[in-house]
């Protein structure tokens, strides 16, 4: 039996569920705008164990082979609205997540991704840092909240970008002339700075041994928002060189990832740059631009851990 948990509306969760049905394969959804009505008992003795209770059904956690987890937030959820901080319903709801985390850490069970590896991503620079000891090439990073240190880096290297620190999602910008009389704010909060690679990004997917490339064709500074810069953006499928994948493999593989969303830019020299492992990439954009079977790859994982 396979395990999913996350929101009914989330592309990547429910692409995988509609293929797990196509595939005949057994699976259990927790729906996470169901928290308040669901049930959770934990057992260590010797193993981990327990039960799970939801209003649609009930389990044994030792009756799940695999499990595929994108959960949010669950105090951003709309079933959350109106509930305080001090309301018991509030504290039931997070010790719920973070039991049913607990477990998928620690259960022998097949898991797409364990929480625990997936946490590098909370620090990008350690994740890059792991990105670099994995083989990949990195760009020249500054973490700092010296104004100077800032803008000796910028000078050094002529173009730079600068990004979150943290998981939380951020639109990536070049430093420009007119970011200068910011730079004292630095002083508030830590800020990642990059040195700007030229070149063309690819995105890609590694689900198990499988390796699937999407080449992206724009100028914005960050191609994931492209209208904010009046620039155009093409996704293509693209064949990623067989040297290029056992480097993608291998990193996902050192990340302890089954399924990895890899960052990467090829400079005009022809050097491979590696920014970022997702491990919880948001693939469904990526699979409907360039007909690349994706969910079905990460199903057919789910589905070959039971058997």
């Amino acid at each position: 039996m396979i395990l999913l948990w996350g929101i009914a509306s989330d592309g990547p969760l429910s692409s995988v569920q509609a293929t797990l049905l196509r595939l005949g394969a057994g699976f259990k959804f927790v729906d996470q705008q169901d928290v308040l009505r669901c049930r959770l008992e934990l057992t260590v003795n010797g193993g981990v164990g327990g039960r799970i209770e939801t209003p649609q059904w009930s389990a044994d956690l030792n009756s799940f082979n695999a499990v595929y987890l994108r959960p949010y937030d669950v105090r951003r959820l709309p079933a959350m609205q109106g509930v305080k901080p001090t309301n018991l319903r509030w504290r039931r709801a997070l010790q719920f997540d973070d039991t049913l985390t607990c477990w998928m850490d620690m259960t022998p069970s097949f898991v797409i991704s364990r929480p625990s590896a997936m946490a590098s991503n909370n620090s990008k620079p350690y994740q890059l840092s792991l990105i670099q000891a994995a083989g990949f090439a990195v760009p020249d990073t500054l973490v700092t909240t010296d104004t100077t240190a800032a803008i000796e880096f910028w000078e050094q290297h002529g173009s730079v970008v600068y990004k979150s620190i943290s998981g939380t999602r951020s639109i990536v910008s070049r430093v420009r002339a007119e970011h200068r009389d910011r730079f004292p704010d630095l002083a508030n909060c830590p800020t990642q700075f990059q040195q700007y690679i030229e070149g063309i990004d690819y995105r890609i997917h590694v689900v198990g041994d499988e390796v699937f490339g999407c080449e992206i064709c724009s100028d914005a500074d960050d191609y994931r928002y492209p209208q904010l810069q009046g620039a155009e953006l093409q996704v293509r499928q693209y064949e990623v060189p067989p040297d290029v994948s056992q480097s993608c493999r291998f990193l996902a593989a050192s990340l302890n990832l089954p399924v990895a969303g890899l960052d990467l830019r090829r400079s005009a020299a022809g050097e491979w740059f590696c920014f970022e492992a997702n491990p919880s990439p948001a693939f469904t954009f990526y699979q409907d631009t360039s007909a690349q079977p994706i969910s079905w790859a990460i199903a057919e994982l789910l589905a070959g851990a039971v058997r």
